[in-house]
């Protein structure tokens, strides 16, 4: 039987301040975003506390126990957070879009070779592994620069709306294409831009994808305090073996101590 590791609550604390789950620290401008991404390293965009990871919602929330209201259009901190969420994405400072395991993340311009180094694909690979629709976008994108969902659609002639979306998705998943605006008025769209025309400098670093996880762990470490069996692993769709040998490797380092099996923590200075 494996044994269910329990937080103490001096994590729980450490987390409080760090994801900003307190009354007193509790986000309302862009730039609190942007300061919040900055030092976490990468964090959640909308969702709950159910997924025991960051979020720009929690933080907005400042409670350990903030859960998404059925009716999100009524409700004012939610509605916060989407504004929120779409000035930071056109305001263009950290990263913003449909990451690891296809959820919507902001990521820290410091962090983002590494997430490219394990999802990204590089160019001589693109035809192989992304779909004839995905590689059309590509191609008006690269002529264009940006380009709002319905004129791409017509541009790529891909007359399937779930197809054009299913390619978009996988395009930001590989880091090749992400939204850099969204427009309401006179209807509801996204404007989508190449990743590499917002971070250019960031995505063409070359890294092992070794050394990518092992600093996505650091920076995981640092964000939660501890990490429980499978946590680091579950959070970015990473295999345990691979999560293991980085958390492994940062012990080495001495940045981190084995409390148990699969359980890690920054180790204290001292």
């Amino acid at each position: 039987m494996i044994k269910i590791y329990t937080l103490p609550e001096e994590i729980e604390q450490f987390r409080d301040k760090k994801w900003r789950r307190e009354e007193i620290l509790k986000i309302e401008t862009a730039r609190e975003v942007e300061v919040l991404v900055e030092d976490l390293g990468f964090c959640l965009a909308l969702t709950d506390s159910r997924t025991n990871l960051p979020s720009v919602y929690i933080a907005v929330c400042g409670r350990r126990d903030a859960h998404s209201p059925r009716n999100v259009q009524k409700d004012y901190e939610m509605s916060l957070a989407w504004t929120l969420k779409d000035e930071v994405m056109q305001r263009g400072k950290v990263y913003y879009s449909k990451l690891c395991k296809g959820r919507a993340m902001f990521v820290s311009p410091r962090l983002i070779p590494y997430f490219n180094a394990i999802w990204g694909v590089p160019k001589n690979r693109e035809e192989k592994v992304l779909s004839d629709s995905a590689n059309k976008i590509l191609e008006v994108l690269r002529k264009e620069w940006e380009m709002g969902t319905a004129d791409l659609r017509a541009e790529t002639k891909i007359v399937s709306r779930p197809r054009l979306t299913k390619a978009l998705d996988k395009l930001q998943r590989t880091m090749k294409v992400v939204p850099q605006e969204v427009l309401y008025k006179p209807r509801f769209t996204y404007i989508w831009t190449l990743a590499e025309a917002r971070f250019p400098k960031e995505l063409s670093k070359k890294i092992s994808r070794k050394d990518a996880v092992k600093e996505l762990g650091r920076a995981f470490l640092q964000m939660c305090g501890t990490t429980a069996r499978g946590e680091f692993a579950k959070a970015l769709g990473l295999t345990r073996k691979e999560a293991g040998k980085a958390n492994h490797t940062l012990v080495k380092e001495g940045f981190a101590e084995r409390l148990s099996v699969g359980v890690y923590q920054i180790k204290a200075k001292g």
